[in-house]
């Protein structure tokens, strides 16, 4: 059964879903008629109460993503679909500590605090002094945020925390603050960033192939759902596409011991003459294709994961 002050997730027939807060006499009112919240008090998940003019509603517990699309918002969030693999990928979870930039709304905040739980720790940065008080507030709605700090800081004037495990930027111009990372984290950290456009991209890419960085990924997660009829089964008119890109990297020193053993075919070494041509760093050697204890170039014929047969 509901208790006081939980929120409960309400489903009419027609689909439409109100999150209530189980409070005396918080009667709801739609236009399929009234629910008395004594009688959602009384119910328990996963059953039926009815409204005064007899419309059956469904009852639950409100789930992660209930609760984000509930919150207040002032700025774009981050939908689902993208929160679900910034999680992954940064390993939010126990015992982790996780910096945060552009808290915003704070969508990924709150999504962060319910994977994290009582032993992790969330960090979020927010130069706008009313976008932190809502984050905080949309926070204490979802009865999360035990486990997140807030800061009132621009982080052009670096991060107020260091020695984090992860962190993650949800600002404009992510490049401007690269200098400031390595003292904020841990060597190896994992690091993501998210820019609605292909030439913040390249900016962003830019600035990662200074350093200290290593394995970049770039990508953009698309959902489409299907109609779920089993005998008409095909997908639906309209899906959430792009809502923005993703980046990912690790901070890593650069190692030139390292470099020596990747594979480097033409496509590579192609690309690897034009970041040295960036960076203005001296030429690749062409002529170099062995290196102690290893092989390099056109000795390999196979992909960089298959060793070389004999």
């Amino acid at each position: 059964m509901p208790k006081i002050g939980e929120l409960v997730l309400l489903v009419s027939p027609k689909g439409k879903k109100y999150l209530r807060r189980v409070e005396p006499g918080a009667d709801l009112h739609c236009g399929d008629g009234i629910v008395a919240m004594q009688d959602i008090i009384e119910a328990d998940f996963g059953t039926i109460v009815r409204s005064h003019s007899g419309t059956p509603f469904r009852i639950y517990r409100p789930a992660l993503p209930d609760l984000l699309r509930g919150i207040r918002r002032q700025t774009q969030v981050i939908y689902p679909k993208d929160i679900g693999y910034i999680c992954m990928r940064l390993g939010v979870g126990p015992g982790r500590k996780i910096i945060e930039s552009g808290s915003g709304s704070g969508g990924l905040t709150l999504a962060m605090s319910f994977f994290a739980g009582e032993t992790g720790e969330i960090h979020t940065h927010e130069a706008r002094e009313e976008f932190m008080k809502l984050c905080r507030k949309n926070l204490d709605w979802a009865g999360l945020g035990k486990n997140v700090t807030l800061y009132h800081q621009d982080i052009a004037n670096g991060f107020l925390t260091g020695d984090a495990d992860a962190l993650f930027l949800d600002v404009r111009d992510p490049w401007e603050y690269l200098h400031h990372i390595p003292a904020a984290v841990k060597s190896g950290a994992m690091l993501g960033f998210l820019v609605p456009t292909v030439d913040q991209v390249s900016k962003l890419l830019y600035g990662l192939e200074k350093g200290p960085y290593d394995e970049v990924e770039v990508c953009e997660i698309l959902v489409r759902g299907w109609k779920p009829v089993p005998d008409r089964l095909r997908p639906m008119d309209r899906m959430v596409a792009h809502t923005g890109f993703l980046i990912f990297a690790r901070h890593q020193e650069q190692v030139d011991a390292l470099d020596a053993y990747k594979y480097m075919g033409t496509r590579e070494r192609k690309q690897e003459a034009a970041r040295r041509e960036r960076l203005g760093l001296e030429p690749l050697r062409e002529d170099v294709s062995e290196v102690e204890g290893g092989v390099r170039g056109d000795d390999c014929a196979e992909e960089p994961d298959t060793a070389c047969e004999e």
